[in-house]
Formats: C-alpha cells, structure tokens, sequence
C-alpha cells in the first residue's frame, strides 16, 4: 500500500512535468526572525537599524510599536491591511530588553542562479518535499519552460546576474499577480517596486508556453553552469564532498561528482520523456528493491566526440541519473542494478520506445567499479567508422609514396593490364633474377644502392656478357625508368 502511494504521488510529479513550478525561498520581511542579525523580531524596546546604503524592500504585515528606528536611503516597506509602525509608549514589553539594537540582514547575496534557494512544486500551492526524483543542479534553478513562483505578500531581492543576459521563463508571479507574457511583465518592471525587487544584468522573457517537444526541452541554464556551482560551493571554490567511490561519475548540469550509475539514451522522433518517466517509475522506481535509489531524468546537450576527440557541436540526448542510499563498499550498487535492468529492457523493446542506443557508466564502492556498456547499434557504428578510417589512411598513403616516388606505374601500352603489372616498386631486384642487368651511372640520378648490402660492384664485362637483343631491351627498360623489375614477373612481359 505504501508503494501504491508513492507511485501515485510520483506519477502527480511527472504529470506536471510540462509545467514544472519553482518556487522561490528567501525573502525580506520584517516578521521573519532570520532576516535580523538577532535572530529574533525586533520588540518595542530595540532600536532598529537599516544599513544606510542597503537598497531593500520590506513587506510588513503586522503593527509594530518603535522606539527608533533607522532607513535606508534607498527602500520601501509594503504593508499589509492594518499593518504598520507606532512610536513605543515607554510601557512594559515582558521579553524585550530595552536598548537594544537590531539590525535586518544583507539581502544583497542572494543570487538568481542559487540551487538552495528554490524548491521544487508539483503545483502553484504544493511543495514537492523531497521524493525519488531529484534534478541535477543546473536544473534546480528555474528552467525555460518552467512557472516562477514569488509567494503572495513577501518581498525579496534577488540578484539576476547572468552570463545570458536573458532569463526565458514560461510565467512568473510577483506580489499575487501572475505574467505570462513578456509585455505584461515588462509594466511590472517598470513600476517602483521592481528595481528594489531585483538588480543585475539579466532581463526577463515570458512566453506562456510548455515546451513544444515531446522528447522533452533541455533547461537552458549551460552558460550559467558556474555561477551555479559558484553558488553551491561557495566564492572560495571549496571541494565538492568527497565520493565513497573510485572514479565518481559526473553527470551532465551536476557541479559534483556523484556515485551510482548513468544512462545516456539516444533516440528518435517516436521517443516521448513524459511516457518514458512513467515506464522506469512504474517498472523499476516502485520496486522494493529500489526503495533507496532516486532518480533524475531530462534532456541535456552532449558534446560531440570523434575517436575520443571532443568536437564543437553538441546533440541532445537524454541523461538518466541513479544514486542510492548504499554505504561502503555496496555505495551505488542498487543503482547499478537499475541501470542494468533499464538497459536490459531497452535492448528488448528499445526500438518500440524510439531509443536508437543507450550507454551506461558505474562507478560504486565496490573495486570493479567504472564498467561501461555500449548498445550494438553503437559497437557497429563505431567499427564502421574506424573501418572507413583505416581505408583513408591506406589509400592516403599509397597516395604519399606515389607522389615520393617510391610507387611508379610502368609506361606501357596495355590499357587493360591488371594492377599487379601496372605498379612496380623500387626495390631490388633478387640475386636469383639479376639476369646481367647493368647498374646505374654513379653519376646519375636514376636509381639508388642498397644500404643493406655493401658488396663491391663489378664493372668489367664478365663472360657471356649480354647479347646485342638483351643490350637493346636494357637501354628501352632505362628509357622507361625502370630499373629494378617486379619478381612476380618476367622482364620479358615487358612491352618495349
């Protein structure tokens, strides 16, 4: 029964998956006791203190009684009905001690491209409060296609530094109001409120619509990967946690190193993502046996290699990402097994799905880890190409050794001669076949001397030297600029 309701609540998550709500987390209210240095809500005793040069917004939704109290040069307070500031009538306020200051927060750091300051809903007015499925980094900031989330009567700024310059959403709600055009929001952006809201570089593009693809819609947050992870790790850059497994996998939007196993799927214009979720939550998520393994699933842009070498272009593929609660030596062994049965059924009924190859990696606490499984479809291709590979280079270099000179064709009048007799190599002939022929002048350029076998060349004319045919068919072999003759053949074939 348990599984039951998991599995419902999970196929509730990926339902919405079209239209996936992102909420935002901080804000600058004055009844948020975070939001003082304190960590309390000033009383009617404190002095309060706005940094002078802090730009701020503060919503304020109850009445509050002032003994003093300093602005900022730059700010709003936005009050709610019946809210408000009183000056303090002296009167006991039991718990508050008189005197004392409380200063509010810097809002100045909080960035746009923070993953730990949004969270994730399933729906504008329910939180997806952890669960099995879980995005990679790049994903937890507000994606292209998804709906952003101010919540009614909270004020916040944020920063929206940008690498892009622009922030592409599907709708955004400020203050209860919600914009799915860019037009409409560009009035928001214009009235007062909005510079204190927000500051930096990035501007806002609304479209009101889904993503278009069924295979799915990569996030579109890339270029801004590493203020991302900037913002994770730190300013200082500190070191991802260190991995319980030799070899972490580091799947494509993630800033670290993850233990576990990938699945890299290539596919057709058949494949749909909302459908394929559905198949590994209900076939693989729900079982038991996987009950500490999650799971994130998307389309991402790959880099293209050849033989290893990384190219510019990139291809869209979809990444499937498996990471369980194991420890030790078992760290990632359950999401080990998952990636194996996702790949066993993707070789039975892969082509059913509109997947044309897949590729799994692993790296566990166990000391085999770092298996990679390629698909046949993928093996063949790969031989293919190193097989057309290999035959551009033969043919390139029989190509370089003609152009040297060290391949010549034989000048004969034989069109139809077959390759074998139409290509000589410049080799020495075999002492078995020398049959008296002359050696080159010293002088001239039309031959070279074995450097294997340094034997004296005798020029005397030994006896039975050769008759006047064999001088004349001598002279038209060196007229021909052949000097030394294929073995596999008889100089008589020779046509002079």
């Amino acid at each position: 029964m348990k599984s039951l309701f998991f599995l419902l609540g999970c196929l509730q998550l990926l339902a919405a998956a079209g239209a996936v709500y992102k909420r935002w987390l901080p804000n600058t209210n004055f009844e948020t006791a975070s939001n003082w240095d304190e960590g309390r809500v000033p009383c009617a005793g404190d002095v309060i203190h706005f940094d002078r040069d802090k730009v701020v917004s503060v919503f304020v939704k109850s009445p509050h009684p002032v003994k003093d109290m300093y602005l900022p040069l730059n700010g709003e307070f936005i009050l709610a009905s019946g809210a408000g500031f009183a000056a303090f009538d002296g009167s006991w306020d039991p718990g508050c001690d008189s005197g004392s200051a409380a200063r509010f927060g810097d809002a100045e750091g909080f960035a746009w491209f923070d993953p730990a300051l949004w969270q994730t809903a399933a729906s504008p007015g329910e939180l997806q409060q952890g669960g099995r499925i879980f995005a990679v980094d790049e994903e937890r900031v507000p994606c292209q296609y998804d709906d952003v989330i101010f919540q009614p009567e909270t004020s916040f700024r944020v920063n929206v530094d940008s690498s892009r310059g622009m922030i592409h959403l599907r709708s955004i709600s400020l203050m209860g109001q919600t914009f799915s055009s860019t037009a409409a929001l560009a009035e928001y952006l214009r009235g007062p409120s909005a510079p204190l809201q927000f500051h930096g570089n990035g501007t806002f593009q609304v479209s009101g619509a889904g993503c278009p693809d069924k295979s799915g819609c990569v996030c579109g947050n890339a270029q801004d990967g590493h203020r991302i992870c900037a913002a994770l790790l730190g300013a200082a850059g500190r070191p991802c946690p260190a991995p319980a497994c030799r070899s972490p996998l580091r799947p494509l939007g993630h800033c670290c190193g993850v233990c576990g196993a990938t699945v890299c799927l290539e596919f057709t214009p058949d494949f749909d993502l909302r459908k394929y979720r559905d198949r590994l939550v209900q076939a693989f998520l729900s079982l038991p046996k996987y009950a500490g393994v999650q799971m994130a699933i998307s389309k991402v842009h790959k880099a293209q290699t050849f033989l290893g070498v990384a190219l510019r272009s990139s291809a869209p593929v979809i990444q499937i990402v498996l990471i369980d609660d194991q420890t030790g030596s078992r760290t990632g062994t359950a999401a080990e097994q998952m990636a194996a049965d996702i790949m066993s059924d993707i070789a039975q009924h892969g082509e059913a799905l509109g997947i044309s190859s897949s590729k799994m990696e692993v790296a566990t606490g166990s000391i085999f880890s770092g298996q990679t499984g390629i698909s046949t479809s993928r093996r063949i291709l790969t031989g293919t190409v190193v097989g057309l590979l290999f035959g551009l280079l033969l043919l390139g270099g029989m190509l370089l050794l003609y152009r040297r000179g060290m391949l010549r064709g034989t000048q004969t009048g034989d069109p139809q001669m077959s390759l074998p007799r139409l290509w000589a190599a410049r080799l020495p002939r075999p002492w078995g076949r020398a049959q008296g022929l002359a050696s080159p002048e010293p002088a001239s350029s039309k031959g070279f001397d074995n450097p294997m076998f340094d034997m004296p060349m005798d020029t005397t004319e030994p006896p039975g030297a050769a008759s006047g045919e064999d001088a004349r068919q001598e002279m038209a072999l060196k007229d021909n600029q052949i000097f030394y003759l294929n073995p596999l053949y008889d100089e008589s074939e020779v046509d002079v």
